[in-house]
């Protein structure tokens, strides 16, 4: 807490902001699907112990529920053998062992998640259990239509950049303008990733690319963001390509949600590995199931599962017994495509899966050079960190309540100017905490139609708008 800034954070008492509604609707509602999930497992269970101790982790999550919702104060953590918890807990005493509905709410969120896991992390059967992989893997079946056209497109960019045909008879200008854009159309596929937003990806082609005309549905989905700094980002990297042409040029993603939005992540990963924008990309995955549907390594190892026989996967009945159309054989060769092209990058070494404690600490990332030294020296290493997602966002800037005008600069604290870091986040506006905006621009938002008015910052909660923010901390 020490390291924190002392501009205050959102607390789950202001009625007027998202904090309160996650405490008092959607937290219940989590662990409800939590309890179910765990039910349905235990139920085929054939080992008497470990059913019997399922029983009992079951009835752990409802005692939870009933304080949350009881407003009772948030308890220690038992010690589960990380370490940690030791933190959790002393944060927990030096903010005066608050009440669930009277607390910092960044703190609380991580703590719930925390103590779900101690659950299981206790136990003898369900060490590693996730309970909310049922749920991630079929929001990604879900995704199938958006996952097979992006897979298609993707191979033709590959296919063509890597023949060089994109560049025959063509300026360096116009090759760089042609860049440009193909790079803003992948960061803006990875930034509606998790809305899984099929119209964004009717201009990802080269023939539109060399026009230089960005589809419609490009341009309407541009004006949603509010802050955008992706050329600024491009023009980093290009000069990094540049001086260090033969060089190592690593990018890190410290990852958000699993599923489809994974998938755009590996995406776009695996186009800057294609282009030659890194020679390697480091994916920061959370070490315990996280925030429901955040990425941990056996995610990844899912998504690569799932795709090693997408006819499988693909046409699977779901557990209504519903049954789904057969892939066509260039379905299956695209997804295929994907697979063995990131595959080989992960035994190159040019795709590495990099998981840290410090990610799913209680705090904010302003308490890295503290907490996590060796990470914060290391991020120093990459050309581009990019943090992706609501929750890393609220992390970067402490989830506290900024003026929205203030720099993202100023924000992020340790990690902005002079930091030796490059960082890039990507976010679709899901909580009240907001910077970097132009004078007069969250007035103008808040006035729209379920924008919040004077009372509050409502149309930041909905993921219509977003914010792509660069703090150049090598420069």
């Amino acid at each position: 807490m020490e390291f924190d800034p002392k501009t205050p954070q959102y607390l789950t008492s202001d009625k007027l902001s998202f904090a309160s509604i996650s405490a008092n609707e959607r937290w219940p509602v989590i662990i409800t699907g939590a309890i179910d999930d765990l039910h349905r497992t235990v139920v085929g269970v054939n080992d008497d112990e470990k059913a019997n101790e399922g029983k009992g982790i079951t009835a752990n999550l409802a005692k939870l529920k009933y304080e949350l919702q009881h407003d009772r104060q948030l308890s220690p953590i038992d010690d589960d053998g990380h370490p940690d918890i030791a933190s959790y807990n002393k944060e927990l005493e030096q903010r005066g062992n608050p009440h669930w509905h009277d607390v910092p709410w960044l703190y609380a969120e991580c703590y719930l998640y925390r103590r779900i896991e101690s659950l299981f992390a206790m136990s003898k059967h369900w060490k590693g259990y996730d309970v909310f992989a049922r749920q991630k893997m079929n929001t990604f079946k879900s995704s199938r239509p958006a996952v097979l056209e992006l897979a298609a497109r993707y191979r033709d960019i590959v296919i063509e950049a890597e023949s060089g045909k994109a560049k025959d008879g063509k300026s360096a200008e116009e090759v760089e303008a042609a860049e440009r854009l193909l790079f803003s159309e992948m960061c803006e596929i990875c930034l509606w990733g998790n809305a899984t937003d099929l119209s964004l990806l009717t201009s990802l082609t080269y023939e539109d690319i060399q026009k230089l005309q960005g589809s419609q549905a490009r341009k309407e989905s541009q004006k949603n963001i509010i802050v955008n700094d992706l050329d600024a980002a491009f023009d980093a990297m290009q000069r990094a390509r540049r001086e260090k042409k033969d060089g190592e040029r690593r990018v890190d993603i410290v990852l958000d949600n699993s599923g489809f939005e994974l998938f755009v992540d590996m995406i776009l990963a695996g186009y800057l590995l294609s282009a030659g924008l890194a020679t390697s990309v480091v994916l920061h995955p959370k070490r315990l199931p996280w925030f429901v549907s955040d990425v941990t390594p056996k995610d990844f190892s899912d998504l690569l599962s799932s795709m090693v026989d997408p006819q499988a996967f693909y046409t699977a009945a779901d557990e209504s017994g519903k049954t789904f159309p057969s892939l066509s054989e260039k379905e299956i060769s695209d997804v295929k495509f994907l697979f063995n092209q990131w595959s080989e990058f992960h035994q190159d070494g040019k795709l590495i899966l990099r998981p840290h404690a410090f990610w799913t600490a209680q705090g904010g990332f302003w308490r890295m050079p503290h907490d996590a030294p060796e990470l914060f020296e290391d991020l120093k290493e990459s050309e581009l960190v990019l943090f992706k997602g609501d929750l890393n966002y609220r992390k970067l800037t402490n989830d506290a309540q900024w003026d929205p005008t203030t720099p993202f600069t100023e924000a992020i604290g340790p990690l902005g100017p002079k930091s030796g870091i490059r960082v890039l986040a990507f976010r679709t506006c899901k909580a009240d905490v907001v910077v970097g905006l132009p004078e007069g621009e969250d007035e103008k938002l808040r006035a729209l139609p379920g924008g919040g008015g004077s009372e509050s910052r409502k149309w930041a909660w909905s993921g219509k708008w977003a914010v792509v923010s660069l703090s150049d901390g090598k420069a």
